[in-house]
């Protein structure tokens, strides 16, 4: 085991978890409002296959956004370049569920991690595949190593109740023939994805085709070529954390992935990924003391992707 790791995590889990708390549960979704808000949990996992832990890691949460990598990795390795055509690359600016960019693009959501480019990956994964809740879960159980990964059907059906939004976002979308399918089918597909719940040992295991040029190295598959997997890590760096991102490039300097659930994964290329959760959320939506443990794990390690 590596005990530099496990050091580092100790010492910062304990530091953390003495700050004052700070920041509100997701409580726009009901189904996620009576999350414990002290619940903290870190987790490791490198390619030569440790996994090291400490607090609540091994506690189930709602991933939330983080599922949209997952979901542009199952379409990329599809389509891959054609899938450009559809949603950009770009940084937004703006509110994860905003409307505003669409009027004046044309239809073509900024990139792939804000609500709607989400729902245009989403809405070409059902066009690929003929059950995709069954393909989602599949591929995720997959890169994580367990079959003990499900949809919360209370988190996604709440979110189908007061997603209003993510309905106009759909639809708008459709107006402009960039979305193919039912919006309403799509709009259950979407919530159930960000309805899967994972620990944070899950959820560093399965990042880790990330960390290693796209292949999974528990199984050796190829789930991605080289410069795809470079491409996905290149935007979690710059569009990952919604409005927040350049914020966490300048503060963490990892690629990564935050969702409301809490959850933020990041990783360094060759080497490992960490997960950490803490339902706590900052105006950004993304996990105060998981932004503060990330920051302070590359500071402690002195290591980065910079």
């Amino acid at each position: 085991m590596n005990t530099r790791y496990k050091d580092i995590i100790g010492q910062i889990y304990r530091e953390v978890k003495a700050l004052p708390a700070d920041g509100n549960v997701a409580d726009y979704i009901p189904a996620l409002a009576n999350v414990d808000p002290e619940q903290f949990g870190i987790a490791i996992a490198t390619i030569d296959g440790e996994v090291i832990g400490v607090g609540d890691y091994q506690s189930k949460f709602s991933i939330q956004s983080i599922s949209k990598v997952f979901t542009l990795a199952m379409v990329i390795r599809h389509m891959g370049d054609r899938l450009w055509r559809h949603v950009g690359k770009e940084p937004s600016g703006t509110a994860f569920n905003s409307l505003v960019q669409l009027e004046w693009e044309n239809g073509i959501p900024r990139n792939p991690f804000i609500n709607a480019g989400a729902l245009v990956v989403t809405d070409k994964l059902m066009s690929l595949y003929s059950h995709p809740k069954e393909a989602i879960l599949k591929f995720v159980r997959e890169a994580a190593r367990t079959d003990d990964i499900y949809y919360d059907k209370n988190v996604a059906v709440s979110e189908l109740e007061h997603g209003s939004r993510n309905q106009a976002l759909g639809y708008f979308m459709k107006s402009f023939n960039n979305i193919d399918n039912d919006v309403d089918s799509l709009l259950d597909v979407y919530c159930h994805q960000c309805g899967i719940t994972m620990t944070c040992e899950e959820l560093a295991r399965s990042f880790l085709f990330l960390a290693n040029h796209g292949i999974n190295p528990h199984s050796g598959e190829q789930i991605l070529s080289v410069s795809q997997a470079k491409r996905l890590n290149a935007l979690m760096l710059t569009c990952g954390f919604y409005d927040e991102s350049g914020e966490f490039a300048f503060r963490v300097g990892m690629p990564g992935k935050s969702g409301v659930g809490g959850g933020i994964v990041a990783l360094i290329p060759g080497q490992l990924s960490i997960a950490v959760w803490s339902p706590r959320l900052n105006k950004y939506g993304n996990s105060n003391l998981g932004i503060e443990t990330l920051e302070r794990f590359t500071t402690y390690s002195g290591i980065s992707i910079f």
